[in-house]
């Protein structure tokens, strides 16, 4: 049941960013996406996760990191220093809403996504209260994993070799609680039937654990 819908502004460092704001009733936490190069807040996938998230009592923030303008430099899809300060300065924002007032806030990423959410993450220390990332690229956090406080769940498709090998070095790297879920039969987009909601099923049992636990 939605208590909140609404499309929303993010005006940040001069540029406005376009979002979509939905809060169920009775939500017991909220959760920003952080979606990966070349995506957007229109992502099916994330589209997909953020509706089993809501459906199990979590309100969802999916918005554009980067301008249209932006999005075309292709490397600016990779600076992962603006994408994850774009996250904090929404995260920011967030804060300031009063429907936002005592819920727990969480982050979702995906592919370079994830990095940016675990870079802000580590920012906001206590404040984020649980990580996911699917098909993340969490080793390009760079230093600021070590100092990520928030538990940690890394998705991955079990054919998505390459990305297993970069999401196992990142949890070692990480010092906060964590897990890494491999998911069989999935590649790196979990297009294959029934990979996609078993990802999100372990992303909501991830966040529904970890904000009960901040709320006390």
């Amino acid at each position: 049941m939605v208590g909140l819908e609404r499309f929303v502004h993010i005006s940040v460092e001069g540029v406005s960013l376009e979002g979509n704001w939905v809060i169920p009733e009775n939500a017991f936490g909220l959760v920003l996406f952080a979606h990966g190069s070349g995506s957007s807040r229109l992502s099916p996938r994330n589209n997909y996760v953020a509706q089993v998230l809501r459906d199990g009592g979590i309100g969802t923030l999916l918005f554009d990191l980067l301008t249209e303008e932006e999005d075309r430099v292709y490397a600016t899809r990779f600076d992962i220093g603006l994408l994850s300060e774009r996250l904090a300065l929404a995260t920011r924002w967030t804060q300031r809403q009063p429907e936002a007032a005592g819920l727990p806030l969480g982050y979702f990423g995906a592919s370079t996504g994830a990095a940016a959410a675990l870079r802000a993450a580590a920012q906001f220390g206590d404040a984020i209260a649980a990580v996911v990332s699917r098909g993340g690229r969490p080793d390009l956090t760079g230093p600021a994993i070590t100092q990520v406080k928030a538990p940690t769940l890394l998705i991955v498709g079990g054919l998505d070799d390459v990305v297993i090998g970069m999401n196992e070095q990142a949890l070692a790297a990480l010092r906060a609680e964590k897990e890494l879920a491999i998911i069989p039969g999935a590649t790196h987009l979990f297009e294959e039937q029934g990979t996609l909601e078993a990802a999100a099923r372990l992303a909501l049992g991830w966040f529904q654990r970890y904000f009960k636990a901040a709320a006390g």
